[in-house]
């Protein structure tokens, strides 16, 4: 006998209590609409800091051709970054809303500091970091991953990340 923790949404549907309540709309959200990741990446990897200064000057030509574009997933609002749909919350994924990131000129500024101070990863594509990290003024911690072409999408970063406190370490000044 088979047993289920999921609904059922019809004939041999099941789908989790947390997707059903996203389905369903905001009447049914409840305390696991937000499912804690428990994972996180572990190849993810500042870029070395004996080595930072030179990469740091060869991206510099890159930062005013980087570009933001957001993700509907990790938005309840859309502000003003033209999505399509407007906003997606997905379950466990992270709300750029809850750290008070509304505007694209915003994340963008936040993008391109992080390139600046060298919170970047030592893996690239296409001649771009990975990713690149960047702490709000409020001290949060923020993620972004290259999409294509110098384009990126981010979110914040879980507490609960143990990456989350190297990306600070980095951000602060010496």
């Amino acid at each position: 006998m088979r047993v289920d923790r999921g609904l059922c949404t019809g004939v041999n549907h099941w789908v989790s209590p947390a997707r059903y309540a996203y389905d369903k709309g905001p009447q049914y959200e409840s305390a696991h609409m937000m499912l804690k990741r428990r994972t996180f990446n572990p190849k993810r990897r500042l870029y070395p800091a004996e080595t930072l200064p030179a990469r740091r000057e060869a991206l510099s030509v890159h930062i005013e051709k980087v570009r933001y574009s957001g993700n509907p997933e990790h938005k309840r609002n859309p502000g003003d970054y033209g999505l399509d749909p407007p906003v997606a919350p997905r379950p466990g994924k992270t709300l750029c809303d809850q750290v008070e990131i509304y505007s694209r000129s915003e994340a963008l500024t936040l993008l391109r500091e992080g390139l600046r101070r060298g919170t970047f990863s030592l893996q690239e594509r296409d001649g771009w970091p990975q990713n690149v990290w960047a702490v709000s003024e409020r001290g949060e911690a923020l993620e972004a991953q290259h999409e294509a072409g110098g384009v990126y999408h981010g979110y914040p970063m879980p507490e609960a990340d143990p990456f989350r406190q190297k990306v600070l370490d980095r951000w602060r000044p010496a």
